[in-house]
């Protein structure tokens, strides 16, 4: 059970891991192809930047499984060799700037990671002025720009898929409801971005403030704005260590079932598993990777390793796997940020991807939903850029 659903205690303060809680600054766009020149005859030396010697015990386990995936795409590269050089930021942003340094004095023709904002941000600040192009783990796009690309999956990217997959399906007049905090500021700005782009209608949207009793107070304040505004979606920028739980218990029993309104979710509602048994989440919305996809890496990951990968490792497969992509080509301006970003995209462990001129990404996402506390996709991924679900 979650402990939290209980209102005399305090939510823990569960956050994405590259969503910092303070805003960054984004290396400032130019428009122009950027990068360094490269020999496609000789193996290309990337840097992998991870959060090795970080006081965070779990971050040994994230470099690990990065490194890990890092080597496994490599590995399956045809006709392309990778000189892949790991570098420990310690999860620290002035070492992850010092690192990248060194990195790119010591041949680096493009940087992949790190993971956290400030270091990310740290790193392609350090290197902006070698040329050097970043891929980093973050999926913060207020550090995306110029040098600095992300590869997380975003809450644009999400809000986009959902807001669409609701319009063509007469959900389409959404209610947001967020935490007041950056995180839930973030997502609510995303997910009101997404119905202007769709030509969705927004229904209103609630704050609350992050804590149960925050949560509670706020219920009647969502009730009240669904029925006056005739809300038939409630987007909810919650995940399963925070406010969800609780909400998706608090909502139906006020009586916003989900059998009349539809539940969507801003970030992923499977895990922990134990969030599909949760009343309040079935029959709602949410996105995810490719599944089958992602779980072939996860299969061909515990056969080389032994175990499975840290959720976010997928990403250093995907980066390798563009870098690869591109080199192959063969030209000698190959991971130039115009090379970075040709609109083609490519192929990952978690579907199709590509990255935007600003920074950001937009990746291939499944539209999934919970019945019978299983999950049940409803909207395939997409396999190419252009077709349904973009």
């Amino acid at each position: 059970m979650f402990a939290f659903l209980k209102p005399a205690r305090k939510f823990l303060k569960g956050a994405a891991l590259a969503l910092t809680s303070i805003a960054l600054v984004a290396c400032e766009t130019t428009g122009l192809s950027t990068g360094p020149s490269i020999s496609t005859n000789a193996p290309v030396p990337v840097a992998l930047l991870v959060p090795k010697g970080s006081s965070n015990s779990g971050d040994a386990l994230l470099a690990q499984s990065l490194e890990n995936a890092a080597k496994l795409a490599i590995a399956d590269l045809d006709g392309v060799q990778v000189d892949l050089r790991i570098y420990a930021t310690a999860g620290d942003a002035n070492t992850a700037g010092a690192v990248a340094i060194q990195a790119v004095n010591e041949g680096a023709k493009i940087i992949l990671g790190p993971v956290f904002a400030e270091s990310a941000n740290a790193a392609a600040k350090s290197v902006s002025a070698r040329n050097i192009n970043v891929l980093a783990f973050s999926n913060n796009t207020t550090i995306a720009g110029g040098n600095l690309f992300v590869l997380g999956p975003t809450f644009d990217n999400t809000a986009d898929r959902l807001v669409g997959y609701a319009k063509r399906n007469a959900k389409d007049n959404i209610l947001t409801v967020h935490a007041d905090n950056v995180s839930g500021q973030l997502g609510r700005n995303a997910i009101l971005s997404a119905i202007s782009r769709q030509r969705a209608s927004d229904a209103g949207t609630v704050g609350y403030q992050f804590s149960q009793e925050g949560v509670i107070a706020a219920t009647s304040q969502i009730k009240l704005t669904a029925d006056q505004n005739q809300a038939n979606a409630i987007f909810l920028t919650s995940d399963t260590s925070g406010a969800l739980p609780l909400i998706s218990q608090l909502l139906p029993e006020a009586g916003l079932s989900p059998a009349t309104i539809q539940y969507m979710g801003l970030t992923r509602w499977d895990i922990p598993a134990q969030t599909l048994e949760l009343p309040g989440v079935q029959g709602g919305w949410f996105a995810l990777p490719d599944p089958q996809l992602n779980q072939q890496f996860q299969s061909r990951y515990a056969q080389a390793y032994g175990g499975l990968p840290h959720p976010i490792g997928g990403l250093a497969y995907d980066g390798i796997a563009a870098i690869g992509a591109l080199v192959k080509s063969g030209k000698s301006d190959a991971l130039t940020t115009g090379a970075l970003t040709q609109g083609a995209g490519f192929q990952g462990v978690n579907g199709i991807f590509r990255l935007r001129a600003d920074g950001t990404n937009e990746r291939g996402l499944a539209v999934a939903t919970i019945r019978d506390k299983k999950v049940v996709i409803i909207d395939p991924a997409p396999t190419r850029f252009g077709g349904a679900g973009f």
